[in-house]
């Protein structure tokens, strides 16, 4: 009896130990929040918050692979926004909102399907020095002008997304069907982008375009398609980098209504004091054609310093600007209520 035990027991151990050579699950995220004073943050005034994600929006995900044989693995993905100030899910009550995907990947590229962020947030992402960050970055998108958001194609559900590495060039692609029974066009999103990196240098261009749902009537949609064009670059000198990027954006309308247009342009850099302490700096300008004239301005830095691999504290500041009296903010997520704004933020990350 003890060596049939034993014998199973081996048996039992080697069959797992050849199922986890071949696919493995990964659970990770990142929790991300800090105490932020914003000035003209309401009509009365300045406001101290507690603030969820200030240098990266808080998340927890599972990734996983399955090798198929022949250089062809399965792959899957779900991710879920976190707001660490009161617990709940990041947007509007949708748990895997940032990401779920089923796909296969081979030495030709990957391709997923489901909900993903698009080619365009991706490819554009590494040229922002802030990281796409809530607390103070605009590369995503601004607030400067009250109810617009001249901002990047970031995330599409019934999704197809391409991705393919050869050498130092990188390819994608991510259309997302709109779904109208009779309409291929309605609500149909798409993005293209090209990448290119050697050694220290690296550049990106992608093009994206988002149709409006013509066919809707409650309530009724506008819009007749926004576009973007996005243009990024860096070069890395070792202790010193630099980046810079550039958004397009025109929103026409079905309407009789002028349509609306802004360049956004930013540049900046980080430096290692050490291993451990790195400063990052950014100054986003955005030319909005016609309309309020707007033409805002963000200044934003950052220290941080790393406790650990995965944990780091950092101290945010930015400090906005717009002309002609237009309201101004330095999220990308809240309305300022005065013509200039500043916000603080200090703030603790740790990464799983």
């Amino acid at each position: 009896m003890k060596r049939t035990a034993l014998a199973l027991a081996a048996t039992g151990l080697a069959f797992a130990g050849s199922a986890s050579a071949q696919s493995s699950v990964t659970m990770y995220g990142l929790v991300d929040a800090g105490i932020e004073y914003v000035s003209h943050a309401g009509p009365n005034g300045s406001v101290v918050k507690l603030t969820s994600g200030g240098k990266n929006t808080s998340r927890w995900g599972l990734r996983g692979t399955e090798d198929l044989g022949g250089g062809l693995k399965a792959v899957f993905a779900l991710e879920s926004g976190i707001a660490i100030d009161t617990g709940k899910l990041d947007t509007d009550g949708t748990l895997f909102d940032r990401r779920a995907t089923v796909g296969l990947a081979s030495q030709y590229g990957q391709v997923v399907l489901g909900r993903t962020f698009t080619t365009t947030y991706d490819f554009m992402l590494p040229f922002d020095p802030m990281g796409y960050a809530p607390s103070y970055s605009w590369a995503t998108s601004s607030t400067a002008t009250g109810n617009r958001k001249d901002g990047l194609f970031s995330r599409a559900s019934n999704a197809i997304r391409y991705d393919g590495n050869f050498g130092g060039l990188k390819l994608g692609a991510t259309v997302a069907m709109g779904e109208v029974a009779g309409d291929f066009k309605s609500s149909s999103k798409y993005a293209l982008g090209v990448g290119y990196s050697a050694g220290k240098f690296a550049a990106a261009v992608t093009w994206d375009r988002q149709n409006g749902a013509g066919a809707s009537t409650s309530p009724a949609d506008s819009t007749d398609y926004i576009q973007g064009i996005h243009a990024g670059a860096s070069y890395d000198f070792g202790n010193v980098s630099l980046f810079a990027g550039y958004r397009n954006y025109k929103k026409a309308f079905t309407t009789a209504a002028a349509s609306e247009r802004s360049d956004m342009y930013w540049g900046g850099a980080s430096y290692d004091f050490t291993p451990a302490f790195t400063l990052y700096g950014a100054i986003y300008k955005q030319n909005i054609k016609g309309g309020t004239d707007a033409d805002p301005i963000l200044f934003s830095l950052r220290a941080q310093y790393a406790l650990s691999k995965r944990t780091a504290a950092y101290l945010s500041a930015g400090y906005a600007k717009a002309r002609h009296g237009q309201n101004v903010s330095v999220s990308r997520d809240f309305v300022g209520f005065a013509n200039n704004q500043t916000g603080v933020m200090a703030g603790l990350q740790h990464r799983f």
